[in-house]
């Protein structure tokens, strides 16, 4: 089996990156901080800010507090609701889309790389296996840019949404920041990109050759001649050494038998065995 575990070091770096980009991906998607709203004091909102995420809005309050919470109210909302945004409708599919691509890249990535350490016997089907998952990565990377580009647009624009009254929420913001959430996207994206590069990086050894070819026993026979035939006169050696380079240009059926040869300057019949005179 050929050896190829060295071919695989910047895929081994590409898949630790790839892990901390997925697990990013999904803190972002989970985060309610993409959009941070300042809004006026009132006796509901008490500390000024509310946070809007893809999946509810929260802010702290002293007088509405939500189930299994001390000081802060959420609502959920869906993409049946329709004040929803366009840009937090997309997010929400987006970012599922691009948990779920970055998995089975994940997965199909690790599958290359354990065959890489067990060097198959055929190996041209490790780059199919890098470029699958590396295609997969580089889709999952860009579904998390999307969404999270497009809601920092409308941060930057101050984009305000139509909340019923039954949300305790204010339809527009005095300002509003980025919020965490996007800053993690954004890491989260630039991580699932650069592992993708990686994976389509891998080529296989430009000499790979996965043949194993059989130890010929006749060379094998003259190694042994030339290294007992120390004590051969200077023509003897000279001849079983020439003769042992023309070898690889002849044709099987057309070797001598070499265990005779003649010596012209003693004429004499000279019969080696093994490179010894007999």
């Amino acid at each position: 089996m050929p050896y190829l575990a060295h071919t695989g070091n910047l895929q081994v770096a590409g898949f630790a990156i790839l892990m901390v980009g997925w697990i990013l991906g999904t803190i972002s998607t989970g985060l309610v901080q993409w959009r941070v709203w300042h809004v006026a004091n009132t006796t509901l909102i008490t500390s000024g800010i509310a946070w809007i995420g893809i999946w509810r809005t929260c802010f702290f309050s002293h007088i509405l507090v939500s189930p299994n919470l001390k000081i802060m109210y959420c609502q959920p909302f869906s993409v049946t609701d329709s004040f929803v945004p366009r840009e937090i409708f997309v997010a929400q599919g987006l970012m599922l889309v691009a948990i779920i691509l970055g998995a089975v890249g994940m997965t199909v990535c690790f599958f290359g790389l354990k065959k890489v350490y067990q060097a198959p016997s055929d190996a041209s089907v490790i780059p199919l296996w890098f470029t699958a998952g590396g295609i997969l990565i580089l889709l999952s990377s860009i579904s998390i840019i999307i969404p999270v580009a497009w809601n920092m647009h409308s941060v930057v624009n101050n984009f305000s949404i139509s909340f019923p009254s039954t949300f305790n929420m204010p339809s527009s913001p005095e300002t509003q920041n980025v919020g965490a959430a996007i800053s993690v996207g954004v890491v989260a994206a630039i991580f699932l990109l650069t592992s993708g590069i990686f994976f389509l990086c891998y080529r296989l050894p430009k000499e790979f050759d996965h043949r194993v070819y059989p130890i010929d026993e006749e060379d094998s026979v003259f190694s042994d001649s030339m290294s007992m035939g120390s004590g051969l006169s200077g023509n003897s050696r000279s001849f079983i050494s020439s003769n042992l380079s023309s070898r690889a240009t002849l044709n099987c059926d057309g070797i001598k038998n070499d265990a005779f040869i003649y010596d012209v300057d003693d004429n004499i019949d000279t019969r080696f065995h093994n490179g010894a005179k007999v």
